[in-house]
């Protein structure tokens, strides 16, 4: 396999061993509500997986397997969205993350993370290559139900009232209201999955700034303002590993703009 870009920023603050990853878990996992892993080999792929190293982490959790699938899959995932640079190595990452997780999903359907990465990966996947065109392959009720299951099986999962709320948002913002109802997207209940997601894990600059994008989606130049304050707070949060600091980052980069 190519080598992957690097984590582009200092991770000294990112890097935990065991122990410390143990006592910070419930923080640094307050996004995804993955239980802590019994497997200390699982574990050690999840310090990687934080400290930015998201190809060693992506290896370590295929070779651990079981829960392990779940880092491998999470790795390529926030790899591929935010670092890699090829737009068809991107989404060919996401297809290989959503077909993983699917069959992860189907062995085991209990896992609330492997319906999420599923529905994140083809999230992202159809974010590339257009909703349009991914509402007409099919791609839009396969997201919206792997979500909601994830939510059933995991009513604090913050993030994946996040990326719910952004399917409503994305939905109505490029195809319409009207449209969008034939696919199951309905602005309120888009606005809620996101408010619902700062009440879970009001740390999150991930939830800022979708909220603050699915504001704008949904309600126009009007809530510009809002949006603003939004990335504002986003891009005042203290990461607390690699992907936080990508986060705020694009946060930063959202209020240059």
């Amino acid at each position: 396999m190519a080598k992957w870009t690097a984590f582009p920023y200092d991770n000294d603050d990112y890097v935990y061993d065991l122990p410390t990853l143990k006592k910070k878990w419930a923080r640094l996992h307050a996004g995804d509500a993955e239980p802590l892993p019994k497997d200390d080999k699982v574990l050690a792929a999840w310090a990687l997986y934080h400290a930015g190293e998201f190809q060693k982490a992506y290896d370590a959790g295929l070779k651990a397997g079981g829960d392990g699938i779940t880092v491998a899959n999470k790795a390529q995932c926030i790899y591929a969205n935010y670092l890699e640079k090829s737009e068809k190595n991107k989404l060919g990452m996401f297809q290989e993350a959503a077909a993983r997780a699917e069959a992860q999903a189907q062995e085991d359907p209990k896992n609330a993370n492997a319906h999420y990465l599923m529905a994140y990966a083809l999230g992202r996947y159809s974010q590339s290559i257009s909703v349009a065109k991914a509402l007409a392959q099919g791609l839009g009720s396969k997201v919206k139900t792997a979500l909601e299951t994830a939510i059933k099986l995991s009513p604090k999962h913050a993030d994946a009232h996040i990326a719910l709320g952004a399917f409503h948002a994305e939905v109505i913002d490029k195809v319409g209201k009207l449209l969008g109802k034939t696919q199951g997207a309905d602005a309120s209940t888009g606005l809620r999955m996101y408010q619902t997601a700062l009440k879970l894990n009001p740390a999150s600059a991930i939830a800022k700034v979708e909220y603050a994008n699915g504001l704008v989606m949904l309600e126009g130049d009007k809530k510009m303002k809002d949006a603003e304050k939004l990335y504002a707070e986003a891009a005042d949060c203290e990461p607390m590993d690699a992907m936080e600091r990508l986060d705020v980052e694009m946060a930063k980069e959202e209020l240059e703009e």
